[in-house]
């Protein structure tokens, strides 16, 4: 931990020059650096780049949370109505969004999902999960379940965990808006009911549409189909292996882990979960991931209409880039500015974290990526 914080000093200190460090040009990173510090994405918290597992950018900026966002946590609205000093109001710094104001762990939002993705790949690696040709309706009583239909009963695990799921959840909307239906279901007393009772709208696997209460009912049925408890089950079989020893899960109301976005982690420790992906789900000579699975999850599995070019894999995100965009990259996109993201060609990882909630400023994936890729030697004049 010394030695990173060292390098990042020394970093910020060189001038600007064709110096370069773990093989990325250190005056391109030197202008990332100094544009995030000067405001230019908003609130930026941290920057993390490594490349062929090196560090070369390791950076963490300061802001007053309890200040900026002082009088909107005062206000009765659907981030805070039921409970104003609880982990669901995103405007508490005691919450967010680094955990208890830590200044460590950051609160990772959607990224959430694709860390319980990696976990059912673990589960399936390990032969504890069932296929996700399983219908989902399996693991529910359906007489207990409102508006069943042909479309309910089709619905799979695939379905699920590629957000083609067919039902009518209106995602689009503010989170500030109270018809949005992720605001809905963490404002419900029990998240998987509320997912598993909407009305479908058209055949499962037939388009993508985002859906926070598809992870919530995956992070259910891995408990039901295994048995165990999927925090307690990534603590055993995917951190430990890590070394990743510092984290935090909240929970539903039902006791459930929040698995659409109640995960904390420490920047480095997200960097190790993207270089295992990176690395073909092997790590330190120790099969953590079949390569069946880690190919299958970052391999595009639907199209993401809205955002052309982007495709989804197993709750990964897939962002096109380079000359043509005729590279992929794979990585995880959480609310506010979380972005870990892996260029797998040039073996770059890229963690950054923010909180930018209310305000249209941001580092979206893309730009990210092509500043990032202009401190490439290659890319030099």
């Amino acid at each position: 931990m010394r030695f990173v914080w060292l390098a990042a000093v020394i970093l910020a200190l060189e001038p600007l020059s064709a110096q370069t460090t773990a093989g990325l040009n250190t005056a391109v990173l030197s202008r990332i650096d100094a544009d995030i510090a000067s405001g230019q994405y908003g609130n930026v918290d941290s920057v993390l780049i490594l490349h062929h597992g090196q560090v070369a950018l390791d950076r963490t900026y300061n802001h007053d949370y309890g200040s900026i966002y002082a009088d909107a946590d005062k206000k009765a609205q659907t981030w805070s109505q039921l409970d104003p000093g609880g982990p669901y109001n995103y405007f508490n710094p005691f919450w967010h969004p680094y955990l208890r104001n830590n200044g460590v762990l950051h609160t990772e939002q959607s990224v959430t999902k694709t860390v319980l993705s990696m976990v059912i790949g673990v589960a399936t690696t390990r032969g504890e999960f069932p296929p996700l040709n399983t219908p989902v309706l399996k693991y529910f009583d359906p007489a207990k379940v409102a508006n069943v239909d042909d479309f309910k009963r089709h619905l799979t695990l695939r379905n699920l965990i590629t957000m083609t799921v067919g039902m009518k959840w209106n995602a689009d909307l503010p989170y500030t808006d109270p018809n949005n239906m992720a605001t809905v279901m963490e404002e419900s007393p029990d998240w998987v009911k509320t997912f598993i009772d909407q009305p479908m709208q058209e055949e499962p696997g037939t388009k993508f549409y985002y859906n926070d209460g598809a992870p919530q009912a995956l992070g259910y049925i891995f408990r039901r189909a295994t048995g165990q408890d999927v925090e307690e089950y990534a603590a055993k079989f995917l951190f430990a292996p890590l070394g990743i020893k510092n984290w935090y899960w909240k929970r539903s109301p039902k006791g459930t882990p929040d698995t659409e976005g109640g995960l904390y982690l420490d920047r480095h420790d997200l960097a190790k979960l993207m270089q295992l992906f990176q690395h073909d789900g092997m790590w330190e000579g120790q099969r953590i991931v079949s390569s069946e699975w880690v190919k299958a999850s970052i391999a595009p599995q639907v199209a993401v209409a809205r955002s052309p070019g982007v495709q989804y894999g197993y709750l990964w995100w897939l962002y096109p880039y380079g000359k043509d965009k005729a590279e992929l990259s794979f990585g995880g996109s959480g609310w506010g500015g979380q972005l870990p993201v892996v260029l797998p060609a040039e073996d770059i990882v890229i963690v950054v974290n923010a909180w930018n909630i209310d305000s249209r400023k941001g580092l979206g994936a893309s730009q990210m990526i092509a500043r990032v890729l202009a401190s490439l030697p290659q890319a030099q004049p």
